[in-house]
């Protein structure tokens, strides 16, 4: 069985965004040579998602406004992890969007449903942050 580990680097410049990270993976799938087994995504972040679906950016708007209305942002204040922090928000928007992906690899190619897509999703930006893309199988 063949293991191949790489991390994906992110800076993103605006404190919330979605990013479709499925040619980096599938350039991963790539170099690690492996046809039939599976990925893992996972954020390194606690502040950070992988999730997969629709590249569509309708629905990443309707995201960001749900997210934003589950956990807002403003008032800093509202939350008890704010103290000294101001990113309370960004945790919860994770929990809901969730650490991780698992993707079975078949014939060398990510095997998707139809339209599914990787994304990293950033809530606490402006830093730079990783994720993780671990692959196994033959």
């Amino acid at each position: 069985m063949k293991s191949y580990r790489k991390e994906l680097w992110f800076n993103v410049p605006a404190r919330r965004a979605f990013i479709n990270i499925t040619p980096q993976v599938e350039e991963c799938l790539t170099e690690s040579g492996v046809a039939e087994g599976f990925v893992l995504v996972n954020a390194m972040h606690i502040t950070a998602s992988v999730f997969i679906n629709d590249d569509e950016s309708g629905l990443h708007h309707d995201y960001d406004v749900w997210l934003e209305k589950l956990a807002p942002h403003e008032p800093v204040s509202q939350y008890r992890h704010n103290v000294g922090e101001d990113n309370a928000d960004a945790h919860m928007k994770r929990q809901v969007m969730g650490r991780e992906v698992v993707v079975a690899v078949t014939g060398g190619r990510l095997d998707f449903g139809t339209w599914e897509q990787i994304f990293y999703g950033e809530f606490d930006g402006r830093r730079k942050k990783r994720a993780l893309v671990k692959i196994i199988g033959e």
